[in-house]
């Protein structure tokens, strides 16, 4: 079931005017947003969760980790990660350019708070999304390992959305130049002060973090990952947060829990996603209050 066919949440497109639009460079870079509010609002602003989806989802597609935290009372939006979601379409860059996405968050967060005050802010994501929630923490990449990915010096694992992405990449910016000025920007500090708690589920891209930044990250981090997992597995992408991370505590969701079991329309455990959901809002509720 889709969010929307629960509760309508607020849709917006916002523009980051400080980059570029993917598919169309003389434009600002677009970010939906998909936003629900309290059901029952108080005086006091209501505690926020950041929900960040996995390559190629959409956050119209995080119904299973946004329905629990909005019945638990907290403030939820969801974004459309600009060139990597399924509604707009793909872009090379959307999938390799990582490190936009906690840029993304942060942007959102800032026209947010323009708006009116923030509550306590926590993140939440599923793949790469759960990158991207603890690279708002402190999290960094490594700029020389992204560059032997790039490169082709190290594999890059299998795409399902996007198969021949590093090809894609290479004929759209075929100047190294423009690479190694995107890649100065991979190991930059993304993280903000606004996040108080992240919530991982499935992540990815952990063996592209620096465990020298993983170490620096201070706030709650909690994770989960199935036990079937090929697509985020286990030792290459979950250990190095549980490893690193002085915050980090996290379990199992199940031995034959798969990744796309957190996505696929007839998942192997069909509870996992109902059971994820709620120990996320338990976590937020422990920690934002």
């Amino acid at each position: 079931m889709t969010i929307s066919e629960r509760d309508e949440p607020l849709i917006r497109v916002l523009h980051d005017e400080s980059r570029a639009d993917l598919h169309a460079p003389d434009r600002p870079r677009p970010i939906r947003v998909y936003l629900w509010e309290p059901r029952h609002p108080s005086p006091a602003p209501a505690p926020l969760v950041v929900v960040s989806h996995g390559t190629g989802g959409s956050g119209s597609a995080m119904g299973w980790l946004v329905r629990p935290l909005c019945e638990a009372g907290f403030r939820v939006v969801a974004l459309d990660h600009h060139g990597n979601n399924f509604i707009d379409g793909y872009e090379p860059e959307g999938f390799l350019h990582v490190w936009e996405r906690p840029r993304d968050v942060s942007f959102v967060l800032d026209t947010l708070a323009r708006e009116q005050p923030l509550g306590p802010v926590g993140a939440a994501g599923f793949s790469l999304g759960a990158y991207a929630s603890v690279a708002l923490a402190g999290a960094r990449l490594d700029p020389r390992t992204l560059m032997a990915v790039l490169t082709g010096a190290v594999p890059l694992p299998e795409i399902p959305e996007f198969p021949d992405v590093l090809e894609a990449l290479r004929k759209k910016h075929p100047d190294d130049d423009s690479s190694r000025r995107a890649l100065d920007r991979a190991g930059a500090d993304h993280s903000d002060a606004r996040i108080r708690a992240v919530f991982q589920v499935a992540p990815g891209v952990g063996a592209l973090v620096t465990p020298e930044s993983l170490a620096t990250v201070r706030v709650p981090v909690e994770i989960r990952w199935g036990g079937a997992d090929t697509i985020a597995p286990y030792d290459l992408d979950t250990r190095p947060y549980l490893d690193h991370i002085p915050t980090a505590r996290g379990r199992s969701a199940g031995p034959d829990v798969r990744h796309d079991d957190f996505f696929a329309v007839i998942p192997a455990d069909p509870a996992v996603r109902v059971r994820v959901g709620e120990e996320a809002a338990a976590f937020f509720l422990q920690h934002l209050g």
